[in-house]
């Protein structure tokens, strides 16, 4: 069979840099016949070496069949198409579409166009992660079936690629719906334990049950990374083939020939490709919850490749929740340094002392804006793993806050020298008594307010090595939260007590004083009320 057309590359991918080759793209989808038409996107994806492209030449046969019941074709021919050859070394690179569309007739009657996309193939040792999560991202992302090729079983490791890949084309489509993207389909290559689970789909449902199985005995990894899965795709599906015979696996000249192949793996090769390409299976892509025409892919094409080209998205390092975990930190530490250096600017060592009010009042703006700025940075991860990180951010915040308010405290001078002064004032009140109470005779009273001026003293003493040294700093704190107390208990109340005093007597000396000019919110009037 000779084919129309060529595969052509429209994604390349060199050193970690991706460019769309936009011209070849639009040589493909902007003819005048179908640039309009709705438009199926087929992409295999997976690991490399697997057979993706030898599959994909077998999609491209029914097509150019138009699903002909003879469309695998004569046994003596030469499988032609995709770029395609056994062995252990990538033939693969970038992304390939064939540069023709078929035209599909739905059950309705409308006529859609379907487009076949190759993939380069992950995790061989040419490519980065990112690469690698790269392509498969795109592929996935452009994709209305996204084909995931897989050999022998569905391994939980292939499960955690997966789960990697999707979310960092997930991050890409950000703002999109519950589920980004449509249909997945798992094609165990290879499946050697028919007497589980039989071969095709049905069998294919069983061994994927069991592997998004979620189960309470499951470490929560597990569970989410299930959860993650079902929640990517609309649909999620599963086909199980037979081994294609010794011969394509080992022999050096195997050309695809249908000769070559075993009967059994023809049969259920058929039913595959029936189930991915026939009318009444084919999905058209879908955006947003819009149908996509061929010229509209073109535009996603161009906003895909430059998000993932730009730079904005994370590195993928290896499995989702390490990467997802280092992104959090990274964003939760980009916000301290941004909430540090704005409340440096308010409060720093070279500013002066802020208002205790004005102080909290700029703490909370700017807490605001850097959690703001945590929630808009793109990350890997749930909004449950989000969350505890955000949680996290605002402890450390509040705690720096606390650091930036005691610094500030020690600006004020009334601050700066309450301990001491009190001290002070302590020691003078106990010597006024102490000389008072030994006039009057009372020598043991004098002695006992000697050994509370003494002590004073001593704190004084004490406070400013502590200060002037910078050593033994917990006894300079000690001694800050008892002239507290003091302050709070002793001092202020007996301030209070006396101030109260003095109007009382104010008052009874000059009863007639019109309470009118006292204002009725001053602090004078208030005591008047309460007295009365």
């Amino acid at each position: 069979m000779e084919y129309q057309g060529e595969a052509v590359t429209i994604v390349t991918a060199q050193d970690q840099t991706f460019e769309l080759k936009e011209d070849v793209l639009n040589s493909v989808l902007m003819k005048h016949d179908i640039k309009d038409k709705k438009i199926v996107v087929v992409s295999v994806a997976g690991a490399f070496r697997k057979g993706k492209s030898f599959l994909l030449n077998f999609l491209l046969r029914y097509l150019q069949a138009q699903g002909s019941s003879e469309w695998l074709g004569e046994d003596d021919k030469p499988l032609k198409g995709f770029s395609w050859r056994g062995g252990s070394e990538r033939d693969t690179t970038g992304i390939l579409i064939w540069n023709q569309v078929f035209p599909v007739t739905l059950p309705s009657g409308e006529e859609i166009v379907v487009l076949l996309m190759d993939t380069q193939g992950a995790f061989d040792s040419s490519s980065t992660v990112k690469e690698c999560a790269t392509v498969f991202a795109l592929s996935t992302m452009l994709s209305s079936i996204q084909v995931y090729n897989l050999s022998q079983n569905i391994q939980e490791d292939d499960l955690q690629h997966l789960e990697l890949f999707t979310e960092y084309g997930r991050l890409a489509m950000e703002g999109n719906d519950d589920k980004p993207f449509q249909k997945l389909m798992f094609l165990v290559r290879d499946w050697s334990f028919p007497y589980e689970a039989e071969f095709g789909d049905v069998g294919g449902k069983i061994i994927l049950d069991r592997r998004l199985e979620i189960s309470e005995k499951q470490h929560p990894q597990l569970q989410q990374l299930r959860k993650h899965i079902r929640s990517c795709f609309t649909d999620v599906e599963c086909f199980l083939m037979p081994h294609p015979g010794f011969e394509v696996a080992t022999s050096p000249n195997f050309d695809g020939r249908l000769s070559d192949i075993r009967a059994e793996f023809k049969d259920y090769l058929q039913k595959f490709v029936h189930l991915l390409l026939s009318s009444e299976h084919v999905i058209p892509k879908q955006i947003g919850g819009r149908d996509i025409t061929a010229k509209d892919l073109i535009n996603y094409f161009k906003v895909y490749v430059e998000i993932f080209k730009g730079g904005e998205l994370p590195e993928p390092k290896s499995m989702l929740n390490a990467t997802a975990e280092a992104n959090n930190l990274t964003a939760a530490a980009n916000s301290k340094e941004f909430y540090n250096s704005e409340m440096e600017k308010i409060c720093g060592g070279d500013r002066p002392y802020v208002n205790q009010q004005t102080l909290e009042r700029h703490h909370f703006e700017i807490r605001q804006t850097a959690l703001q700025r945590f929630t808009e940075t793109k990350k890997m991860g749930n909004e449950e793993l989000e969350h505890s990180f955000k949680e996290k951010l605002v402890k450390e915040i509040d705690e720096m806050y606390k650091s930036f308010e005691k610094f500030n405290d020690g600006k004020q001078i009334a601050h700066a020298i309450r301990t001491p002064a009190t001290l002070l004032l302590l020691a003078c009140i106990c010597y006024i008594n102490s000389t008072l109470l030994r006039t009057m005779g009372l020598e043991a009273f004098a002695v006992s307010i000697n050994l509370f001026m003494v002590l004073a003293l001593v704190a004084l003493a004490l406070w400013g090595y502590t200060r002037f040294t910078g050593e033994a700093q917990h006894i300079g704190m000690a001694i800050d939260h008892l002239v507290n107390i003091t302050l709070n208990n002793f001092i202020f109340p007996s301030q209070k007590q006396i101030s109260q005093a003095f109007v009382r007597v104010r008052n009874d000396i000059n009863p007639e004083r019109p309470p009118e000019t006292l204002s009725p919110h001053s602090p004078n009037s208030v005591i008047r009320r309460k007295a009365n």
